[in-house]
């Protein structure tokens, strides 16, 4: 049993007190993207080159019209997993700059990719969390993109999964609308825990979400991608980055986790919160 207060949230566990064993579930790095590269095009023109050995990744990028990253390139150890076939979850952490890691979902199957980018703020700032995430989509070069490029989805809302990282560690989480879930931990040293956190949901294929969180009370934030096709058996990947205990340093650590979908809630179709953005932009529309 934890021995944190949990009605006092400066008691809580930093991030780098949950890494110990939290990653036991993880999967296996593959080599599967070595030797090979792999070249992204944003819809602004910006491209992104990646030279993948078997555990760094050498990428080159180069702005399109109106964005203000500086050009830069640099070699950067990198982790992947093969989520399905020819879907591959890639991970790293800049050394230039280690206030943001790097999320790829790449689909060799579909010519497309999936980036997100995990960015720890200077400071905290009123209305957001420490941690945000941008999220673009890229076509692959030299592929004829085809099916539906990643977009955001209302699939999860109303669905209470149970996940397991380790034999210590284990989680709930109850997705409630397009911006927020709640968590409670189950097992394991946050055990007793709970909150509600943003959230953000993305489609990469049928059934497979990349659902990334943005935590409020701890400086850190998680990217995950997730294959809900078989209800009983989910499979989890992901990352969590943020800061260290001190507050200054960059964590960044990887995991895995099991999990089974225990209920799904069904409301009135006028109070399903899935609907609330379009009926929002309805009311705006006529207003």
């Amino acid at each position: 049993m934890t021995t944190m207060n949990p009605a006092d949230t400066s008691t809580w566990l930093p991030l780098d007190g949950l890494a110990p064993g939290f990653d036991a579930n993880k999967a296996p790095h593959t080599t599967a993207l070595s030797g090979r590269q792999i070249d992204l095009t944003a819809p602004n023109g910006t491209r992104i080159a990646h030279r993948f050995a078997d555990d760094e990744v050498t990428w080159t990028y180069t702005p399109g019209e109106g964005d203000p990253t500086a050009a830069a390139t640099d070699t950067d150890a990198y982790e992947a997993i093969e989520v399905d076939e020819d879907l591959f979850y890639v991970q790293f952490h800049h050394r230039y700059l280690p206030n943001e890691a790097v999320s790829l979902v790449i689909d060799l199957r579909a010519g497309r990719v999936l980036s997100i980018i995990s960015e720890i703020l200077p400071a905290l700032e009123p209305g957001r969390t420490r941690v945000v995430h941008h999220f673009g989509t890229a076509t692959i070069d030299g592929a004829e993109p085809t099916g539906a490029e990643p977009h955001p989805t209302t699939a999860l809302i109303g669905r209470r999964v149970e996940w397991v990282y380790s034999t210590e560690h284990a989680y709930e989480h109850v997705y409630l609308s397009e911006r927020w879930y709640s968590w409670q931990c189950l097992a394991g040293p946050e055990r007793g825990l709970a909150d509600t956190d943003e959230n953000s949901v993305w489609e990469v294929r049928p059934g497979i979400y990349v659902f990334a969180w943005r935590e409020k009370v701890i400086p850190c934030a998680s990217v995950t991608i997730a294959d809900h096709r078989d209800v009983t058996k989910i499979r989890s990947h992901g990352v969590l980055f943020g800061l260290d205990e001190t507050g200054e340093v960059p964590t960044h650590f990887t995991f895995g986790a099991w999990g089974r979908l225990i209920s799904v809630t069904h409301h009135a179709p006028e109070l399903e919160p899935a609907n609330f953005g379009a009926q929002d932009a309805a009311e705006k529309a006529t207003a």
